[in-house]
């Protein structure tokens, strides 16, 4: 693991300036691209951490605020535990932000991160990588179909929803993507039922999209999200295996 370096910067958007944090490895070289795309609790320590070990392992990582128009982060309170069981007004805050991630703001916004990476002295040259966490999986498989010139791999963890009867569903994206996937569904998550994720399987396998999908069983949505109560610590550790591998054959020259 390598010493990186952190810091706040802003994101100049077509819609304003977005608050973001980034992460390095302190070597002074650049390093491949990497975009962390939010779950719905927003940019907060614990995603910060989460980045940061991603950044030691040899990346320059970019989280940005995803619900920048309402202010800077955090933009709702939030306990040190998040219970949404024990604290239903969070989702009640959060779910009308979400809404307005809508196709034509997510290109507009993932275009503008996507040059900030690219003009970093601390990015090198390529592809890079998308990683999203509950609403931010089912935003990264949107982003790589509509950049699949820039994006070179995808996870998503406990992602969804994945597939609606919507016109703008994930699932109906896919046939642009030119980057490798790797999805992880939790096990107790009603957000993708075995049904949805067979539908989601079809649809990448039609579309000629490299990709694994797997069931993380016993795990719940959340999993990866150290300061929430879905917290799975085994299954968190198996996500950072299969992320920095993903990562390592997809970016790394």
């Amino acid at each position: 693991m390598t010493a990186t370096h952190e810091m706040p910067v802003d994101v100049h958007t077509p819609d304003g300036v977005a608050d973001a944090y980034v992460t390095y490895p302190d070597d002074g070289a650049a390093h491949p691209g990497v975009l962390v795309i939010q779950d719905g609790f927003g940019l907060r320590p614990s995603l910060r951490k989460m980045a940061d070990r991603i950044a030691a392992h040899g990346y320059t990582v970019l989280v940005p605020n995803a619900y920048y128009r309402h202010g800077r982060a955090p933009v709702i309170e939030l306990p040190d535990l998040i219970d949404p069981a024990q604290r239903p007004e969070i989702f009640q805050q959060v779910f009308p932000m979400i809404r307005e991630l809508t196709p034509d703001v997510l290109r507009s916004d993932i275009g503008a991160y996507l040059d900030w990476l690219a003009a970093s002295p601390r990015v090198a040259a390529g592809k890079v990588g998308v990683t999203g966490y509950c609403m931010g999986a089912r935003l990264a498989v949107m982003a790589a179909a509509m950049f699949p010139d820039r994006i070179g791999a995808v996870a998503g963890f406990h992602g969804g929803p994945l597939v609606t009867d919507t016109p703008d569903s994930p699932h109906l994206t896919v046939g642009n993507i030119t980057a490798e996937l790797y999805f992880a569904h939790a096990g107790e998550d009603h957000h993708m039922t075995p049904e949805h994720i067979a539908q989601f399987d079809k649809a990448l396998a039609a579309a000629g999209v490299r990709h694994r999908t797997e069931v993380y069983e016993g795990a719940q949505h959340g999993y990866t999200q150290a300061d929430t109560a879905a917290y799975d610590p085994a299954s968190a550790e198996r996500h950072y295996r299969e992320l920095l591998a993903l990562f390592d054959r997809n970016l790394r020259r």
